[in-house]
């Protein structure tokens, strides 16, 4: 049974940012993110589960500042704000409204979204089956291990296998951790290694392998064909408890203890559509959103 693991974060904001302050709640909170992640979140269940039933979950991020990164390393994320109170209230809805739908929904204080679905597609993996994982974060390209894993961004219609995505950055799913080391991640305010970019750290693990196996091969960089290999070696050096922190950071827990069992077969039906489709308009959403959902119901039900 197809399982679809969507990153709910990801589509929350780009509808904060991408569409107009054109809906309120009747206190005259904006719902642009809670229109958009609604109409994303009806675009997805209708095209994977409106005729077949599937395995579906959705995480949410609910941990800046929380998270057991920030006792690693207490810069991680820091640049990024904290949530506003207009912000914070759509992104509860944005929870809620998933709940509505039937959809299971994981977040936590300690473990971020990308945990949660990696420790879903952890359990999708023992039972032999693949995952589609719904979301535009290079980091989840981790979790492409299978044959059938997929790496979706159902806003776009980008879709990553194992091949293209390695194509893509020059090194395996299973070397992105490393990747990520060598080069940082600024959007989460990881420090990488200096001097080495994404094409040297790509270079630096298709000729070692592994992190792990460049530490102890320090010696053989000369002979490597990377270019500036004496530089970068001894950056490596100077450097090289900051690239295994950053490798903490950019790991993805796959074992949350609550996480323990998949989510039971889903397809959409009738009753959480209409439901849907009161709670839209109680919130102060009218118009076309929730006359979709009215709309799909009397689809689902003619099945």
């Amino acid at each position: 049974m197809p399982v679809y693991l969507v990153d709910a974060s990801i589509y929350i904001f780009r509808a904060w940012f991408s569409l107009p302050d054109r809906w309120r709640t009747p206190d005259g909170f904006p719902l642009n993110a809670v229109y958009g992640y609604a109409a994303f979140m009806l675009d997805l269940l209708e095209e994977v589960s409106a005729d077949q039933p599937v395995i579906v979950a959705a995480a949410f991020d609910e941990s800046l500042r929380t998270c057991f990164r920030n006792k690693l390393y207490a810069g991680y994320k820091a640049s990024r704000e904290l949530p506003d109170e207009a912000l914070a209230l759509q992104l509860r809805c944005c929870r809620e409204l998933t709940e509505v739908l039937g959809i299971p929904a994981y977040s936590g204080i300690k473990y971020e979204a990308d945990d949660y679905i990696s420790s879903l597609a952890r359990l999708a993996r023992e039972q032999g089956q693949d995952c589609c994982v719904i979301s535009r974060d290079k980091d989840l390209g981790q979790l492409l291990l299978g044959a059938g894993d997929v790496l979706w961004d159902a806003a776009s219609g980008s879709r990553m296998q194992r091949e293209q995505f390695t194509e893509k950055f020059g090194v395996a799913p299973e070397q992105m951790a490393d990747y990520l080391a060598l080069v940082g991640d600024p959007s989460d305010d990881i420090p990488g290694v200096p001097g080495v970019g994404a094409k040297t750290a790509a270079q630096l693990l298709q000729t070692f392998g592994s992190l792990d196996q460049l530490r102890y091969r320090f010696d053989q960089l000369a002979q490597s064909g990377v270019r500036g290999a004496a530089r970068i070696s001894q950056n490596l050096q100077q450097h090289w408890g900051q690239a295994l922190l950053a490798r903490s950071l950019v790991q993805l827990a796959e074992h949350i203890e609550e996480v323990n069992v998949l989510p039971s077969a889903y397809q959409l039906q009738a009753e959480p559509l209409l439901a849907l489709q009161g709670w839209l308009l109680e919130l102060g959403i009218e118009g076309p959103l929730p006359a979709r959902c009215g709309n799909l119901a009397q689809r689902v039900r003619r099945r």
